[in-house]
């Protein structure tokens, strides 16, 4: 009686073990700059701070969200974010931005000298959608105030950028390309008001 106890003891833990080794792991994706490097440097290097973002409730997850249909998502357990979206969107704007106008002094947190003198830009994710291998939309309202006494600057971004496959790396890779746009918009307003 004890063999059989044991020997089922030891199916039954075999088991456990070989449903654990087989189940599943996470990926976990990252946004990445992909804005060009512009040629020519300004005069004076411009001052950036990107401020705070906001991201619709439905994608402020750690787990990659994409559509299957007009009422539905599907909210991936197995394709993660490797940060939450509200630092990695603006680290990637501030990257892109950086690159766009050539300028070192293109931040999300404020630095040393006059904050007065910075361009502040603020970030509103209005969509921020994928479906596998088809594309993703990203719809950003955004602003930028000038330093100074100049009037506020304002704009709406939508993309719809292809996905150049069927995962979740084109997925990811494509939302790069499509904030990478949303950064020219943004640079392209503020370049006129620059010193």
């Amino acid at each position: 009686m004890k063999r059989l106890s044991l020997s089922v003891a030891v199916a039954l833990i075999a088991g456990m073990l070989c449903a654990c080794a087989s189940s599943p792991t996470a990926d976990f994706y990252t946004l990445s700059p992909v804005a060009p490097q512009a040629t020519n440097p300004p005069a004076t290097p411009i001052t950036v701070l990107i401020g705070m973002v906001s991201v619709p409730e439905l994608v402020d997850r750690p787990q990659i969200v994409v559509r299957t249909g007009d009422n539905k998502v599907d909210i991936n357990e197995f394709a993660r974010w490797a940060d939450p979206l509200k630092s990695q969107i603006p680290g990637v704007i501030r990257a892109d931005l950086a690159r766009l106008l050539n300028s070192p002094l293109v931040s999300t947190y404020a630095m040393g000298g006059d904050p007065t003198s910075a361009f502040r830009v603020q970030l509103d994710i209005q969509r921020f959608d994928a479906a596998l291998g088809d594309a993703v939309t990203v719809d950003v309202l955004w602003s930028v105030s000038p330093p100074g006494k100049k009037p506020l600057l304002s704009g709406r971004s939508t993309v719809r950028e292809p996905c150049a496959g069927a995962g979740f790396d084109a997925v990811v890779a494509a939302y790069s390309v499509a904030l990478a746009t949303v950064s020219r918009d943004i640079a392209a307003a503020i370049r006129p008001v620059s010193p």
